[in-house]
C-alpha cells in the first residue's frame, strides 16, 4: 500500500470574529497569524490552542473580547451626521447634516468623498470642551509666528489665520498598574595613581578611574493614568505630542452630542488593537526608565526588567485642538493649538537669506574675538 501523505491539520474559528474597527467579518490569516479584515485591513491579535480533541483553534485577544463586549447602543453620536473622507490625507471628518464640506479642514484639500461605514463607530465615552476662543488662537498664532526670527517676512503679513478651524480628535486613553522586577550590575568609580613616562623621559604621577561591578537589584510598582494614544490621520502625530497633555484625569465631560453641533469631528483610524500596542511599548520605555533611576551606584549595566500589568482599562475620547494648515511654496504646513490649554507647536517655513545673515553674522562676531584675543596676547 503506497504511503499515504501527512495529514495536515490547519487551525480554525469555532465561530465567526467580527474586525473591531469596522465590524465586517474578520477572517484567520494563517501567515500572519491574526485575524484580518478583509474589509478595511485591521488586524486583530488572537492566539491559536488546542482543544482537549487535539485540534487546533482560534481564540481572540482579550482585548479585542472586550471592545466587542461594547453593545450596539454605545455606538453613533446620537446626532444625524455626515462623514466624508479626504483622498489626500485619509482623515475621516464628520459633521453636521446641514453642513456641505467644500475642503478638507485638515489639509485643504478638496478631494473629499462621501464615507460610509460597514457598522457605526464607537461613540466617545467623553471629551474635553473647547475652551480656547477663536480670537484667542489668531492672537496667539501671530505672537507665534512673529517670534519666528527665521520664517519669511511676507508669512508674517499673509492672512493665514483666516484658514484656522476648530476641531475635534479622536483618542484612546489606556490605564494601568504595573508591578515590575529589576536586576542590573551596578558600576562605583574609584582612583588608582599609576605612574608613566613622559616624552622627555620624566617619570609622571595620574590618577586613574576604575569601576567596581556589584549585582543588584529592586522591584517598582507604578500606576498609569490616561496614558494619551491619538487616533487621528489628520493630525501630524508629533504635532500632537508637543501640545499634550489634555487634562484627561479630571477635567473631561460625559459625551453629549451638543458639545459637537456646529464642530468636525475627525472620526478614529488607529483602531483600539493598534493603540493599545503603541501604549504598552510606550508604559514598557517608562518602566525600563524608572527602573534604570533605581539603580545605586555611578553607572550601570545589563539592566533586566520583568514587568506585570494588572486592571488594564481603556477609554475613548474626543480632545479639542484649533488647527492652521497652509502651504507655503510646494511644501504643506500644519500648526495646531491645544483647545483646552492653549499651547501651540507647528512647523513654518526657512527664510535661506535670513540664515545666510545669521550665519555671516556668527562668523564676524567670532573673527572680531579671535582678533581681540590674539591682540591681548601681544
Amino acid at each position: 500500500m503506497p504511503d499515504q501523505p501527512p495529514i495536515i491539520k490547519s487551525a480554525t474559528a469555532q465561530h465567526k470574529f467580527s474586525c473591531p474597527s469596522c465590524g465586517g467579518e474578520a477572517q484567520w490569516n494563517p501567515a500572519k497569524k491574526l485575524l484580518v479584515c478583509p474589509f478595511c485591513g485591521t488586524t486583530s491579535p488572537a492566539n491559536v490552542e488546542l482543544t482537549a480533541t487535539g485540534d487546533e483553534q482560534i481564540v481572540e485577544h482579550d482585548l479585542v473580547a472586550a471592545l466587542r463586549g461594547i453593545p450596539d447602543s454605545s455606538r453613533g453620536w446620537q446626532a444625524a451626521k455626515t462623514s466624508v473622507k479626504c483622498q489626500s490625507c485619509q482623515a475621516i471628518s464628520v459633521f453636521d447634516a446641514t453642513r456641505v464640506g467644500q475642503r478638507c479642514d485638515f489639509c485643504g484639500s478638496s478631494a473629499l468623498v462621501p464615507y460610509e461605514e460597514i457598522k457605526e463607530a464607537f461613540r466617545p465615552e467623553s471629551l474635553l470642551p473647547m475652551k480656547i476662543s477663536e480670537t484667542q488662537v489668531r492672537e496667539s498664532i501671530r505672537q507665534w509666528y512673529g517670534s519666528r526670527w527665521f520664517a519669511p517676512n511676507k508669512l508674517t503679513h499673509a492672512a493665514l489665520t483666516d484658514t484656522v478651524k476648530g476641531l475635534y480628535i479622536p483618542y484612546w486613553t489606556f490605564d494601568a498598574q504595573v508591578h515590575a522586577e529589576w536586576t542590573a550590575e551596578s558600576g562605583y568609580h574609584y582612583y588608582e595613581t599609576e605612574t608613566y613616562t613622559d616624552g622627555n623621559g620624566h617619570t609622571q604621577s595620574r590618577q586613574v578611574q576604575k569601576t567596581r561591578w556589584v549585582p543588584s537589584a529592586g522591584a517598582l510598582d507604578h500606576f498609569f493614568d490616561d496614558e494619551l494614544v491619538p487616533a487621528s490621520r489628520g493630525v501630524q502625530p508629533e504635532m500632537l505630542r508637543k501640545i499634550e497633555p489634555f487634562p484627561t484625569t479630571k477635567e473631561l465631560q460625559t459625551y453629549n452630542a451638543g458639545y459637537l453641533s456646529g464642530w468636525v469631528v475627525e472620526r478614529y483610524q488607529i483602531d483600539l488593537i493598534t493603540a493599545a500596542k503603541t501604549s504598552r511599548d510606550r508604559m514598557e520605555q517608562q518602566i525600563y526608565a524608572l527602573c534604570a533611576r533605581q539603580v545605586p551606584g555611578d553607572t550601570q549595566r545589563n539592566l533586566q526588567v520583568q514587568d506585570d500589568y494588572a486592571g488594564q482599562t481603556f477609554k475613548h475620547i474626543l480632545a479639542p485642538i484649533w488647527l492652521l494648515t497652509y502651504n507655503y511654496g510646494a511644501e504643506n504646513y500644519q500648526v495646531v493649538i491645544n483647545g483646552y490649554t492653549g499651547v501651540i507647536a507647528g512647523k513654518y517655513p526657512k527664510s535661506w537669506v535670513k540664515i545666510f545673515f545669521a550665519v555671516m553674522a556668527g562668523l564676524f562676531a567670532a573673527g572680531i574675538f579671535l582678533l581681540i584675543a590674539a591682540a591681548s596676547q601681544r
